[in-house]
């Protein structure tokens, strides 16, 4: 399954998830949440998932590193401070409360699968091949880094 690693955009694969998350929300069984109590908690994390998911691209903006996530052998500097204080991954991190956020929208339990499914996907075929190719860009420092931040929370 290498072929899958760093193909799909992750974006894309969000977009995907989404997807699926909207065709199997109306199987029961159906969370019975009020519409302004659902409207407002997906509101609320999707807001906290782009902002956390922006403060992961403005860090690498300033940093002047790639944000592209299909080439990370294009990295210039190895960001740890700023979100990546917390989080190893916050462009993920974010796309993943996105997708909670859809799935309380959605008010559907299965659609709960969806962020689980990402996240899954992402940290087999984006993250650990990333990570590998950082081990060989950044060496100690990099692995420093992975000791002390989480690569999800």
């Amino acid at each position: 399954m290498r072929f899958l690693e760093l193909r799909i955009p992750p974006p894309v694969v969000g977009l995907i998830v989404a997807g699926g998350m909207w065709t199997v929300a109306h199987l029961p069984p159906l969370l019975h949440l009020p519409n302004l109590v659902r409207l407002w908690v997906a509101v609320i994390l999707g807001a906290i998932g782009i902002a956390v998911a922006l403060g992961g691209v403005m860090s690498f903006r300033r940093a002047q590193t790639t944000v592209n996530p299909l080439k990370p052998e294009n990295s210039a500097a190895l960001v740890s401070t700023g979100v990546y204080s917390f989080t190893r991954n916050p462009m993920y991190l974010g796309m993943v409360l996105g997708l909670v956020a859809w799935a309380v929208y959605l008010s559907s339990i299965w659609s709960l699968l969806g962020p689980v499914l990402f996240a899954l996907y992402i940290t087999r075929f984006q993250i650990i091949p990333e990570e590998r190719v950082l081990d060989g860009l950044f060496g100690a420092p990099f692995a420093a880094y992975k000791k002390k931040v989480r690569r999800w929370l």
